[in-house]
């Protein structure tokens, strides 16, 4: 779990103690607070979750990559070079046709 997801849940968790407060004070302003908070903790526990899935989901290609370019360290170079020719063609607007 990471800080995104933990602060996430405490503050969904915040944010029904004071919707739940407001409902009962009769006090709109802190129970709309509540609801904002609620919204807001899951936006960043989504958030978190999503960094996780991504990070485990790429630490794999990473390995993959680190085993190509140890294995193959000219075919990685001409790659790289490749890719950073594209990029630098892409960033000035220029297409290959």
């Amino acid at each position: 779990m990471n800080q995104d997801q933990i602060e996430g849940t405490a503050g969904d968790l915040t944010g029904k103690l004071k919707e739940g407060l407001g409902k009962a004070t009769g006090d709109t302003e802190t129970q709309n607070a509540g609801v904002v908070d609620q919204i807001s903790g899951k936006v960043q526990k989504t958030f978190g979750d999503t960094k996780e899935t991504v990070a485990k989901n790429a630490a794999p290609l990473a390995d993959k990559a680190r085993k190509f370019a140890n294995e193959r360290p000219f075919a990685a170079a001409a790659l790289a070079g490749v890719v950073g020719l594209a990029i630098l063609n892409t960033l000035r607007g220029k297409t290959s046709a």
